[in-house]
């Protein structure tokens, strides 16, 4: 949408600045040959009078003019600086009508926005999130106060919406009452504090995640209603750790994270009525042996336990949720053909809180 608008745009200026720089041509070929036949000057000195008339260069003319010859050169004065005039005013109310009308544009597509992601704050991590969510072709729109980042955010072609985070009105503009979530990547906790107790007071059903620098900040953060926190420092920090703990682990996280030939992904699929699979165990399911895919584990519909790597014994349920590695076509195979499971990416955002269950003694710190 936001490049059929670029697109009008761009038609609007083109036409405009074609008529314009037309109008001058016809000038300059008007004037060039009102010289060769009034004054009989050759068609180049007709050319170089009608320029430095235009101009109002001022150097002395090629030869001596009749009153005709001043006349015409009055007439071609007053043309040429007509247009000129007419150019710089044109070019100067593209240049503001274009501003205008993207922003409009904008303001009706936020206006229409629902079920979104809302990014606040556009630095480094704030950047990274939505570059992923928007190769996930998920909604978001961004806010941003800083020239420099609005900027780049025009380059990424995101939706904006430029002003401080903490005004209730700018939160409001951004569609957060009718935001899936919001994601709180401001770099003071104070400020995602601020965000976070808005933002909830005025859509209570909104997923929030904030980014923390201090780690005792992160209980303070969600009393403030933030479902989930994450430390990205802690998490570099744990990173590098198992760089040196269990290298062979982090070896294979990354060839799985980054490898470009590497088609092998972590994912998760959900049972629905009609599956194959459903009121089967896993042996009877065969799904190994069928899709190829590996079950990690299985998450019961409406419960908060995860049952990680599950027997052959364990049955399959309308409404679990399985957690699986494997080919991404095969996964694609086992979600649609064996689970019935046809949702698109943005409809399977999770909300589910694993990691308390990971570590069930740090469930309040939410930084792993």
């Amino acid at each position: 949408m936001q490049g059929f608008y670029n697109n009008i745009i761009d038609n609007i200026i083109a036409r405009r600045i074609a008529i314009a720089t037309t109008i001058l041509v016809i000038v300059f070929i008007v004037g060039s040959l009102g010289y060769h036949f009034v004054e009989g000057m050759a068609f180049f000195d007709g050319f170089y009078m009608t320029f430095i008339t235009i101009t109002t260069i001022g150097f002395s003319e090629v030869t001596q003019m009749s009153s005709a010859g001043r006349i015409l050169t009055m007439v071609v004065f007053v043309m040429g600086i007509g247009v000129i005039s007419y150019i710089a005013s044109q070019t100067t109310q593209l240049i503001f009508e274009s501003e205008i009308f993207k922003k409009r544009a904008m303001k009706k597509q936020l206006e229409k926005m629902e079920q979104h992601y809302i990014v606040a704050g556009y630095g480094r991590i704030g950047h990274r999130i939505a570059e992923v969510l928007k190769e996930a072709d998920i909604p978001i729109v961004v806010i941003e106060n800083r020239e420099s980042s609005i900027e780049r955010i025009q380059d990424d072609q995101l939706l904006y919406v430029e002003g401080d985070a903490q005004d209730e009105s700018v939160l409001r503009e951004a569609g957060i009452n009718r935001a899936k979530g919001l994601v709180c990547a401001l770099s003071r906790d104070q400020d995602n504090v601020f965000v976070t107790l808005i933002a909830r007071e005025i859509n209570d059903d909104i997923f929030i995640l904030v980014r923390t620098n201090e780690h005792q900040n992160t209980k303070k953060i969600l009393r403030a209603g933030a479902n989930k926190v994450i430390s990205p420092y802690e998490i570099g920090a744990d990173r590098m750790a198992n760089v040196i703990l269990r290298p062979h682990v982090d070896q294979f996280m990354d060839r799985l994270r980054k490898n470009p030939e590497q088609d092998h992904i972590f994912d998760e699929v959900k049972i629905f009525d009609g599956s194959p699979l459903a009121g089967k165990t896993l042996a009877e399911a065969e799904i190994r042996q069928k899709y190829f895919v590996v079950i990690i584990a299985i998450i019961p519909e409406g419960k908060d336990n995860i049952h990680f790597n599950p027997g052959s014994n364990d049955k399959i349920n309308i409404g679990d949720s399985l957690i699986v590695l494997g080919d991404i076509d095969r996964i694609k195979h086992l979600r649609e053909q064996g689970c019935k499971d046809f949702r698109t990416l943005e409809e399977r955002v999770s909300k589910h809180d694993f990691m308390k269950h990971i570590n069930p003694h740090q469930s309040n710190t939410q930084s792993a």
